[in-house]
């Protein structure tokens, strides 16, 4: 994937502009950024590791998107992918989806992942159902369930780290 108006730099992680960019441009670079970090193979060690990904490509939507991080046993990516999108306050995840794209990647663990649109990363009531119902499905059919991320555009909440996991 070539990056919208970037050039690549000498040093390790820098780039250069070509042309003049809008901040539809920068947005544009930071979505292609982080689907390049969440490349296939990427070990993945911490939720803020993966907190920055996120937020730049659920940061800003103004509906609600639910997706997975599909990984390996030792916890490398193997896809990221979005599943369902819903209204300005809800999606409708099902189960049965999300356990079958599990096994269609050959999970071996999952971090779900969704956006809330309204700037407020903190988890509701109905996102901690969600989670622990997931969780048993995808237990069934032997894939752990590592974390739960709430993405906003003012930060991401682990449910793992607030003990939810």
């Amino acid at each position: 994937m070539r990056l919208h108006k970037l050039k690549a730099s000498e040093s390790t992680g820098t780039y250069l502009v070509e042309s003049p960019v809008t901040e539809t441009d920068i947005l544009l670079m930071a979505r292609q950024l982080a689907n390049l970090r969440l490349r296939r193979g990427r070990a993945l060690t911490s939720p803020k590791e993966v907190f920055s990904h996120m937020q730049a490509l659920l940061g800003d939507y103004e509906h609600e998107v639910f997706a997975l991080l599909l990984l390996d046993s030792r916890h490398r990516v193997i896809v990221f992918h979005e599943l369902f999108r819903g209204t300005l306050d809800s999606a409708s995840v099902y189960p049965r989806k999300v356990v079958k794209a599990a096994l269609e990647h050959n999970a071996a663990a999952t971090v779900l992942v969704h956006n809330h649109p309204s700037r407020d990363p903190e988890p509701s009531q109905a996102d901690l159902t969600l989670t622990h119902k997931l969780r048993e499905a995808l237990n069934l059919v032997g894939a752990r369930t590592l974390d739960h991320i709430v993405v906003s555009h003012e930060g991401c909440v682990s449910l793992a780290e607030q003990g939810y996991l």
